[in-house]
Parts: structure tokens; C-alpha cells; sequence
């Protein structure tokens, strides 16, 4: 049993074109952050945004890995920011900070994080993702974020 609560890096595109991706990770960030998880986001906006401003609705914690070097470039809802400098480099530092990665909706940067993820052993779950045809059991699909968050805590070690 870790002695700390589970984090869970919430992934997806920064500019969704489906509303209901936005909707999805804020349940996600408000289940997360419900259930007294950490949340760790890329720190943007789109599903980084909603997926923050949903755990920050339940009080919980939202981390954001920031690209760039601009700490007022967090989107809100995020209690700590964390400006890498690193651009899209900074995806590996969030999936091997990570217990688990939910990614909700799909776009460049969630599918390089997808994949490291699987390459890495950490436990993913997608929701709306169409999974590459090379991809194997590393990504679990879920419908809805209530049965995405059963595969995850089946997944992690809690």
C-alpha cells in the first residue's frame, strides 16, 4: 500500500472540438479530486482546464507541468504549477509521474502520451480514444468516466 493518495495524470487536447470531452474531464477531475487523488495536467486548456476546475470544485489538488517557462500561463483551478521549460517533452515527465492516465478525447499530444505510457507500464484508460491498430491490453477503453474510474482503481495499487 503507497503511503501517499494515487496521482492520476488527466490527458487530452487542449482544444477539443467536442464539447462533451470538456465535460468528461471535469467528472473525471471532480471524481478524482473526490476521491482525494492528485491530478496532474498538462496545465492548459481544453481538457487540462476542465479536468483542474473540476477537482478544484470538490477542493482537491490539481498539478499543472507546465511547457513553457510562464507560470501565469496555468489555466485556472490548478494549486501548484510547475513551469519545466521543457515543451512536449515535459508528456514523459507527467506519465512517469504518474499512477495512471486517464485520457479523454484524442489529439497528437495525448496519443505520444498514450504511448509512453503503454512503453512505460503505467496503467492507462481512455475514454473516446480510438486506439492505434499496434495498441495492445497496456490501453483500457472505458465508455463513460464512472467505468474509467473502475479500470482504475482496479489498476492501481491502493
Amino acid at each position: 500500500m503507497s503511503p501517499h493518495p494515487p496521482y492520476l495524470f488527466i490527458s487530452g487536447p487542449g482544444e477539443p472540438r467536442d464539447r462533451m470531452i470538456l465535460d468528461m474531464a471535469f467528472e473525471a477531475g471532480r471524481t478524482a479530486g473526490g476521491l482525494g487523488w492528485f491530478v496532474l495536467t498538462g496545465g492548459l486548456g481544453g481538457v487540462m482546464a476542465a479536468a483542474a476546475s473540476g477537482v478544484e470544485s470538490v477542493g482537491g489538488t490539481a498539478i499543472a507541468l507546465l511547457p513553457g517557462r510562464d507560470r501565469a500561463a496555468a489555466s485556472r483551478g490548478h494549486s501548484v504549477v510547475l513551469p519545466t521549460g521543457l515543451g512536449e517533452m515535459r508528456n514523459s515527465l507527467l506519465v512517469r509521474c504518474a499512477d495512471a492516465v486517464l485520457a479523454i478525447g484524442e489529439s497528437w499530444g495525448t496519443l505520444s502520451e498514450i504511448a509512453l505510457a503503454a512503453r512505460t507500464g503505467v496503467p492507462i484508460v481512455g475514454i473516446g480514444v480510438t486506439p492505434p491498430s499496434f495498441a495492445g491490453p497496456e490501453l483500457m477503453l472505458a465508455t463513460d468516466v464512472s467505468s474509467a474510474f473502475e479500470r482504475l482503481r482496479a489498476s492501481i495499487a491502493l
